[in-house]
């Protein structure tokens, strides 16, 4: 899968401000905690319903390990959003599957029943990634502070 972004890093940005005044506040790790803990409980559930025809906005994001090789699959919410895919960030650039991914250029997601390559990880915030949620996750999302998204765009045929 090709690529359009440069370096093997994400952007960093605002990154490190972001976590240094959450790490005072201690927002971004009581929130992280407590994500971290809910995950572990329902991962083994939402594994199982994702990707299935009927269940979005849950999906398998298929990514190879950057320095494994290993294919690996991991359960994430991700919302069609233009000739692409919306991914949260909940955990942030930090999480091991964001970095398979940028390394890699891309990855293969399973959502709703159907399978699609996509490719040139973008990092995008909430500004540019609402309109790919519905009303109700537009309250949400803000609530559980997830202010960082990934958009992956649709490999056509002729890639």
């Amino acid at each position: 899968m090709s690529s359009d972004h440069s370096g093997p890093q994400p952007p960093q940005s605002t990154r490190l401000a972001e976590d240094v005044a959450g790490t005072v506040r201690g927002g971004n790790a009581a929130r992280r905690a407590v994500l971290g803990r809910f995950a572990r409980l329902f991962n083994p559930l939402i594994r199982w319903l994702a990707g299935r025809r009927g269940v979005s906005p849950f999906a398998v994001l298929r990514h190879r390990g950057r320095r494994s090789g290993r294919w690996y699959a991991t359960p994430v919410t991700a919302l069609p959003m233009g000739d692409g895919f919306v991914v949260p960030l909940t955990f942030g650039e930090g999480a091991d599957w964001f970095q398979n991914v940028w390394a890699a250029g891309g990855c293969v997601i399973r959502w709703n029943g159907a399978e699609y390559s996509l490719a040139g990880p973008t990092v995008i915030d909430w500004a540019a990634a609402r309109s790919a949620f519905n009303p109700l996750e537009r309250v949400l999302v803000p609530i559980i502070g997830v202010e960082r998204f990934v958009w992956l765009q649709r490999e056509t045929a002729g890639d």
